[in-house]
């Protein structure tokens, strides 16, 4: 991708003629992306697509009122009118007593060391189709593997740039680089289906086709044949590649829209344990080539390593500008928006930092349980913590896997499950949120 976005010039145009129609302070957004994906079934090309966009956004606000428009046209005549729409929208939208631009002592000063996030090298189709195609091979090459659901290779580069009418202007650009494939497994006419994908931001971090081929066949292979179990209060280990989503509801109990609203079940909790003691959930913007890291976040606030449960005990809750505004608060960096739209809350690089030991160590201290390694369809009453998810993995006993399991539900209260939360020493750095594997003593299943 070009090392040219939008030019700022457009941007700073654009808040000036924002101020000037009316407006009393204004942001402006550049997006640029450029991506390249493939996908092949059974050897054969079956898609390739091709993006390659620009995009603007605008703020405006007036008073406590705000406004936000958007466009992937750059003309002259097509800014003229977003600005012309945001301020006239802006004048008619309801008063916000949060709404306002990040505080200025808040802003990201100067950039973080270089978070080595952008890969210049760009994949062509042909090299794209050779790793699907190679992927896809090696899954339906393991033994019990029938059929293929496609293998799928993919490049991006993107550029984000903010501007702001109190005097914020940064930039950060990224790239990715994506390579997966699923396959059917069969025996005695009962299909199970299997896959593995990973994403990076250099292609040199990239695993090879052949391996991810393999875990995805073997993975359909070993879910050949489930039994159902009987309704149980048992041991369930939650594999690392499934366990952040039992850990997400903690994120958007403790994020400050939820706080505000006083419907989270953990809104009395800043402060107080929420993890055994000993564990530390870490959100770190600045992780070299972390698929969250950032310099800043979506608002220009500077952002920092936090930890967001240290030795246990909450110590944050999440916030963007307006959130820590109603809350009486700063805001804690944490803001994410899109080109249109006020901004959310959401994290960076956050990981769960892992105990001692293997997957199989997690097994053998529980002895007999089921362990999960997919994961469908969860349910969160997001007031009380009670929560429950249709999952599928293994049984296992005496620390062994035993026989695959499917048609299962689990179901418990988050805040007495995160309470007796282990965790084994397996963490794997695969996207922006990850954890080790997790292992919870006692868990209601519902099986036949």
């Amino acid at each position: 991708m070009s090392d040219k976005t939008p030019s700022s010039d457009i941007l700073n145009d654009l808040i000036s003629a924002a101020l000037k129609a009316g407006a009393d302070a204004a942001e402006a957004v550049s997006a640029h992306r450029a991506s390249l994906s493939v996908g092949v079934r059974n050897g054969a090309l079956e898609d390739v697509e091709r993006e390659e966009a620009r995009d603007l956004g605008l703020r405006v606000f007036i008073g406590r009122r705000q406004a936000t428009v958007s466009a992937s046209d750059l003309s002259d005549a097509t800014r003229a009118r977003l600005v012309e729409r945001a301020v006239a929208m802006a004048k008619l939208a309801p008063e916000d007593p949060y709404a306002s631009l990040a505080p200025q002592d808040r802003l990201a000063a100067a950039p973080h060391a270089d978070l080595d996030l952008y890969d210049p090298a760009e994949r062509s189709a042909e090299a794209l189709e050779t790793a699907a195609a190679e992927a896809e091979a090696a899954a339906l090459a393991v033994s019990g593997v029938s059929k293929s659901e496609g293998g799928h290779a993919s490049w991006s580069a993107s550029e984000w740039r903010l501007v702001t009418s109190h005097g914020f202007d940064g930039r950060h650009r990224g790239s990715a680089f994506s390579l997966g494939v699923g396959v059917i497994a069969e025996k005695d006419g009962a299909m199970e289906r299997g896959g593995e994908s990973r994403t990076v931001r250099h292609l040199s971090d990239l695993p090879d086709a052949a391996s991810i081929g393999l875990k995805a066949g073997e993975r359909a292979v070993a879910r050949v044949g489930p039994r159902k179990i009987a309704s149980i209060t048992a041991p369930v280990i939650f594999e690392n590649r499934v366990a952040t989503q039992v850990l997400s509801p903690l994120m958007g109990a403790i994020s400050g829209p939820s706080i505000a609203r006083g419907s989270s079940f953990l809104k009395d909790k800043l402060n107080q344990s929420v993890l055994p003691t000993g564990v530390d959930l870490i959100d770190d913007p600045f992780r070299p080539r972390g698929l969250g890291s950032t310099p800043f976040d979506d608002e220009g606030v500077a952002v920092e390593r936090r930890e967001i449960v240290r030795d246990g005990v909450l110590t944050t809750w999440l916030l963007n500008t307006a959130s820590a505004a109603q809350l009486g608060l700063q805001t804690t960096g944490h803001a994410s928006r899109g080109l249109a739209g006020p901004s959310g809350v959401s994290t960076h690089n956050l990981h769960l930092a892992p105990g001692e030991g293997d997957l199989e160590a997690l097994m053998a201290q529980a002895g007999t349980g089921l362990l999960i390694t997919s994961m469908f369809g969860p349910s969160l009453n997001g007031n009380t913590g009670d929560w429950s998810a249709g999952v599928s993995g293994f049984w296992f006993e005496n620390g062994q896997r035993a026989y695959p399991v499917s048609e299962v539900t689990v179901a418990g209260n988050l805040i007495d499950l995160y309470a007796r939360l282990q965790r084994a020493g397996d963490l794997e750095f695969r996207g922006s949120f990850n954890s080790p594997s997790l292992l919870f003593d006692k868990v209601a299943i519902a099986g036949k």
